[in-house]
């Protein structure tokens, strides 16, 4: 789960919350004083850094009178996918903007391989947005993208002693889910 700095503002404006009652109500251990501001400044301003705990975003929720999953994104991650970036950001592009039975769908009956780790990371989302009670006829991919992995290096033998390098590709996915009115 990921603040999204853009509804926390907006929350915040038609509350009429100060920054520093935020601040606040997220004070925890190693995040207290002048660091819970500055952190609540940050995920305001669409900084992830420090990361955003789920129970921040609960005790933010909370401070705001709105329901967590109205200012969350719900994120899952599948890392070195054994397939090339650009190969999976053909199945990633389908699938942005939809809704989510229509992702799932597409993704269910696509002949490419990296669709499968693709479903897997948007019914991770998906199973995340139920824990926090979103209506799944609401819930949109907002976020997909395809990230560049770590390269696996291999060497294959070849004639007169020589050996010629093979370079096999990962990449990271990364699958977001938001709710829509």
């Amino acid at each position: 789960m990921r603040i999204r700095g853009d509804r926390l503002t907006a929350m915040a404006r038609e509350q009429g919350a100060s920054v520093e009652d935020l601040a606040r109500a997220v004070e925890r251990t190693g995040l207290s004083g002048a660091r819970a501001t500055t952190a609540v400044n940050n995920w305001m301003r669409g900084s992830d850094h420090p990361r955003c705990k789920s129970s921040d975003i609960k005790r933010l929720s909370e401070a705001l009178g709105v329901e967590p999953r109205t200012i969350a994104r719900f994120t899952s991650e599948v890392n070195t996918h054994r397939g090339s970036t650009q190969k999976a950001r053909l199945v990633v592009d389908l699938i942005r903007g939809k809704s989510f039975k229509d992702a799932d769908e597409l993704l269910q009956f696509s002949p490419k391989r990296a669709a499968t780790n693709v479903r897997k990371c948007l019914r991770a989302a998906y199973d995340e947005a139920l824990q926090a009670d979103a209506d799944d006829e609401r819930l949109v991919v907002a976020e997909s993208r395809v990230d560049e992995g770590p390269q696996i290096k291999r060497f294959r033998p070849k004639d007169r002693g020589r050996a010629h390098p093979i370079i096999k590709q990962t990449s990271h996915i990364t699958v977001g889910l938001e709710e829509r009115a």
